[in-house]
């Protein structure tokens, strides 16, 4: 029974790690754009800006998962890691973000919530899941 109840502590605290290093991700991609994500998102139902946030999402999804994974069952370690290593992807994913927005025509951050959809809206998300990708294989 002890076993159960740290493995479910455990696992609560990777799932408290995750949830932070999500609500880190949508903050930046909040500042990014203009106006607010929320309202751009859930109020004017803007599809560009809910790709640019779920690609985001899952990529810090995937480097977090692949920390847990990589942890061998070493909670400090696995939690260290999982805290790291999203850190870092957060930061490599804004400097990709960044980087696109000076290769690319206009702000980047306003043609990725036009409401019309955009292309450039899939080419950063693609940036987004490649620097998840990348992180994670770093992990491995």
């Amino acid at each position: 029974m002890l076993d159960l109840v740290t493995d479910l502590a455990v696992t609560l605290g990777y799932a408290a790690i995750g949830i932070v290093l999500m609500g880190i991700g949508a903050v930046l991609v909040d500042v990014a754009t203009p106006g607010s994500l929320r309202h751009l998102i859930w109020t004017d139902r803007n599809a560009n800006a809910a790709v640019l946030l779920a690609s985001n999402l899952v990529a810090v999804g995937t480097i977090t998962v692949t920390a847990i994974v990589a942890s061998d069952g070493d909670f400090v370690k696995g939690i260290a890691s999982t805290l790291g290593y999203g850190l870092v992807g957060l930061l490599v994913m804004t400097v990709a973000f960044i980087v696109v927005d000076m290769a690319t025509p206009g702000k980047l951050g306003s043609l990725l919530v036009h409401p019309e959809p955009h292309p450039a809206v899939w080419i950063t998300a693609a940036v987004h899941l490649a620097v998840g990708a990348i992180i994670a294989a770093a992990i491995l």
